[in-house]
């Protein structure tokens, strides 16, 4: 039956006025093509984002649809007490009151996210470097508990981690600096900057970050997302104009809401749609009143972590000159990651800092650290020192976690007197090529930009979820699997994330690990698959297959 039921669906989808009509209700995804101007560049710029397969979004529709009809058979099996209820409820004697959450809102959560949850949150018993240790857990009760059983899972090929230089380490200069500096000023500080928490490592930090950026001046903070969330409502506020990517991560998306600011959305990585929203700005001003914005300020990401794209920066540059706006660039994982000198997303473009009004990253990726920093002209830190709610209230950063920072920062700027920085940023493009490439020549359709070491691979159906992440880790690969709400419904996937630290031989284990599971899982859904090259490192890829493959290039 089941095999009948593909059939019928599959025959219905080869009419093209069907698939026109599914795309039209924005039920089946089309590949997306910008035309870009080339003149702006001075390197190739591709990024690839190949089209849902038609009959495997349907399907992935009809495995959620079936998950849906599931759970309301399973909340009715447990409201009659049927079957046992694992969920928080309201104490009998307070049944009267008003509910304190709606229980339709944990519906997602008891009957789709539950069956797959240990897929998430496993316990790391060791430095999340290239390889792990984890704890190893089992669930009698479908995930809603877990029991320990005592054992460890040795040496796990860690391909989820953001350690995208490798120093995530315990030993080894910076490791070492670290713990000189834990015995000097302890652990804690116990209050903020502008009270008892300003060390000399946070003025030495900020005077190494100001110029790591070239810029005039910094100002770091202790926690990355709240550089974010806690900043832009300093910068903005009411009457003032928010443009910001729709796929802008969420201490963006919550800053923008905290600042009382107008805020639009405007395509992901498209140039068309932001210079329109620019030019309705300028020309209609604020709702009602007409009157013209105080300030439009254009928020973006350095690499969007769930697509693995780079913005078209010098595209976006050059909207903000030509209509006078302000730009703010969250680089949190492009910092370290991109670019001949690891300086982000404008060395990567060759770009000068000043014409970004707002410079935001965080430590937590290349440089293993936690915290964030916002550079810029000395006037807008001056300000942010005064009003950012991050730095009024917010304890100060670690000393440790400073030293971290500085000692890996002056690694990937050749200050400790040694090669060391610059290999690994090269070896992370080389690794970053070479496993990109691997996986087209495989038949995985993966998504982002050709250098970007965030590396997508398309799971689409809901039951692969879970089943992706337990056949990898039954050989021995960790990896990070994401789906619903996190992504579009149809569009889970695996996020890879590719190190300096991993080895070719490390790289090779996992590949072959991935495809096997992706012959076992039957996810090889690329039309375009790449034709083998030579073995290392070149990025040079060729494609069989005819149509055309959703690439986006200005060059």
């Amino acid at each position: 039956l089941q095999s009948l039921v593909i059939k019928a669906v599959f025959d219905l989808l080869k009419h093209s006025h069907v698939h026109a009509l599914l795309i039209s209700l924005h039920w089946l995804p089309i590949a997306n093509h910008v035309t870009c101007n080339g003149a702006l560049y001075n390197r190739p710029f591709s990024e690839s984002f190949e089209e849902t397969p038609m009959l495997v979004a349907v399907l992935t529709y009809m495995g959620y649809g079936i998950l849906t009809l599931f759970g309301y058979l399973r909340d009715f099996l447990r409201e009659w007490k049927i079957e046992k209820c694992h969920v928080a409820q309201e104490r009998e004697e307070q049944r009267d009151f008003v509910p304190l959450y709606q229980d339709f809102e944990n519906f997602y959560t008891r009957n789709l996210y539950m069956r797959i949850r240990d897929s998430w949150n496993r316990p790391i018993c060791s430095v999340p470097g290239a390889k792990m240790d984890l704890v190893e857990r089992v669930s009698h009760d479908y995930n809603w508990t877990f029991e320990y059983t005592g054992k460890v899972i040795k040496d796990v090929i860690n391909m989820g981690s953001y350690n995208y230089l490798g120093f995530a380490e315990n030993m080894g200069y910076c490791a070492d600096a670290a713990a000189d500096v834990t015995m000097k000023y302890g652990i804690g500080v116990s209050s903020t900057r502008q009270e008892m928490g300003n060390l000399d490592k946070h003025e030495e930090l900020e005077m190494l970050v100001a110029k790591f950026l070239g810029v005039e001046a910094s100002m770091v903070f202790g926690m990355g997302f709240a550089t974010n969330s806690m900043n832009i409502p300093a910068l903005t506020g009411k009457g003032c104009l928010i443009l910001s990517d729709e796929l802008n991560h969420a201490s963006l998306v919550l800053g923008a809401r905290l600042s009382g600011s107008t805020i639009r959305v405007f395509k992901h990585n498209n140039m068309q749609s932001l210079e329109k929203l620019l030019r309705d700005a300028i020309v209609h001003g604020q709702p009602r009143t007409h009157r013209p914005w105080k300030k439009i300020l254009i928020v973006v990401e350095g690499i969007y972590s769930m697509e693995g794209s780079v913005v078209r920066l010098p595209e976006v540059i050059a909207l903000k000159k030509k209509y006078k706006a302000y730009l703010y660039l969250d680089e949190a994982h492009s910092i370290g990651a991109l670019g001949p000198r690891g300086r982000g997303v404008l060395d990567y473009f060759g770009l000068d800092p000043e014409d970004v009004d707002v410079l935001m990253g965080t430590f937590t990726k290349s440089f293993g650290a936690a915290g964030g920093y916002i550079g810029g002209k000395k006037e807008l830190i001056d300000y942010l020192r005064a009003q950012s709610h991050s730095a009024v209230y917010a304890t100060s950063m670690s000393s440790p976690v400073a030293e971290q920072i500085i000692t890996s920062m002056k690694c990937i700027m050749g200050e400790d007197g040694t090669t060391i920085g610059r290999e690994r940023i090269q070896q992370l493009a080389e690794n970053t090529t070479y496993f990109r490439r691997r996986l087209r020549e495989m038949g995985f359709i993966i998504y982002g930009n050709n250098d970007s070491p965030v590396v997508p691979v398309m799971l689409y159906m809901p039951a692969k979820i879970g089943a992706f992440g337990r056949e990898m880790l039954k050989r021995n690969i960790g990896v990070v699997v994401v789906g619903f709400p996190a992504t579009p419904i149809i569009e889970s996937r695996a996020r890879f994330c590719v190190s300096a630290a991993h080895t070719k031989e490390m790289l090779d284990v996992a590949l072959s690990a991935i495809s096997e599971v992706g012959d076992l899982l039957q996810m090889k859904y690329s039309k375009y698959r790449a034709l083998p090259s030579q073995d290392w490192p070149s990025d040079e890829t060729s494609y069989e297959g005819t149509g055309n493959q959703g690439t986006r290039s200005p060059m």
